[in-house]
């Protein structure tokens, strides 16, 4: 049998038994009063399908109510501008609101590099279905204590929505790479006892990066903060998402092999999956009055 064969497990189907020839059929028995109002009764019956829905009750109603708000409803307490080029030409402005009260700290990280030199001639370097990815400023250090609490801030921001906040034009601080898979629990030995510890897998987000989502991704929830929304640009937000991109090739049985033997030109060629052909940049930034 070839190794590429597909197995058929299902149980084989038995040929149905001969049904005897019975030239002299007995009509159908008579129905009773009773059982025939019975059969017309059910013959009346509108079909389930056809039944209306019910009522939302006033538990449900009051669930839904009680459900806290989403990005649209989050109060503005700033804005913030990214002037935009693709291949050289200017794309557009896109102005961001940011979210002073519900994410003070990511607001203010955010602010903090419109308005130095940080994104400024920085480039757009992820396009994915869902959201495009700024790179960032490479040249910042990975504080714990600054990603810690961005991270305990994204998880507050989730709880205040109280669904997934990432809907279409979220701004948000990427506080974990969401390629990367969730850290993992291993064992490590400390003044002579064990304990459970989590080891990063790859290299972590030094909290400058920052996605805008093109549409409903709660897949980042649980790796970026989201500081704003854009008020005003959504057009030059689907000018980038249109840019063509590397192709990514993670699914390929080669790469996949490759990455597990640990060969450097898979981890090198994953770089630069979704990486855009075009230059896109931000080529100027900063916060309106």
């Amino acid at each position: 049998m070839s190794p590429h064969q597909i197995l058929d497990t299902s149980k084989p189907k038995l040929p149905s038994p001969p049904q005897p020839h019975n030239h002299h059929l007995r009509p159908p028995p008579k129905l009773g009063r009773r059982a025939a109002a019975a059969a017309l009764a059910i013959a009346g019956t509108p079909a389930i399908l056809s039944v209306p829905p019910a009522a939302p009750s006033r538990a449900q109603e009051a669930a839904t109510a009680a459900a806290g708000p989403c990005i649209a409803d989050l109060p503005v307490t700033a804005k913030a501008f990214l002037d935009v080029s693709i291949g050289g030409e200017p794309a557009g402005r896109i102005t961001v609101g940011l979210f002073g009260d519900a994410a003070p700290a990511g607001a203010s990280r955010f602010v903090s590099l419109v308005t130095g030199v940080g994104y400024r001639r920085k480039e757009f370097v992820k396009i994915v279905p869902g959201y495009v990815q700024h790179g960032g400023v490479v040249s910042y250090p990975a504080i714990p204590a600054v990603t810690d609490r961005l991270t305990a801030e994204m998880d507050a921001v989730r709880a205040q929505c109280g669904k997934s906040p990432h809907a279409a034009g979220a701004v948000s601080i990427v506080v974990r790479d969401p390629s990367l898979p969730p850290p993992k629990p291993k064992l490590v030995a400390r003044g002579g006892k064990l304990e459970i510890d989590q080891e990063e897998v790859g290299v972590a987000p030094n909290g400058t990066e920052f996605v805008i989502t093109t549409r409903d991704t709660p897949e980042l929830d649980s790796s970026a903060l989201v500081v704003g929304r854009v008020v005003d640009g959504m057009d030059v937000v689907d000018k980038i998402a249109s840019v063509p991109t590397v192709k990514d090739n993670t699914a390929s049985p080669y790469f996949r092999v490759a990455k597990l033997i640990g060969d450097k030109r898979a981890v090198v060629a994953e770089r630069g999956f979704n990486r855009p052909y075009t230059k896109i940049q931000v080529t100027n930034c900063g916060v309106l009055e």
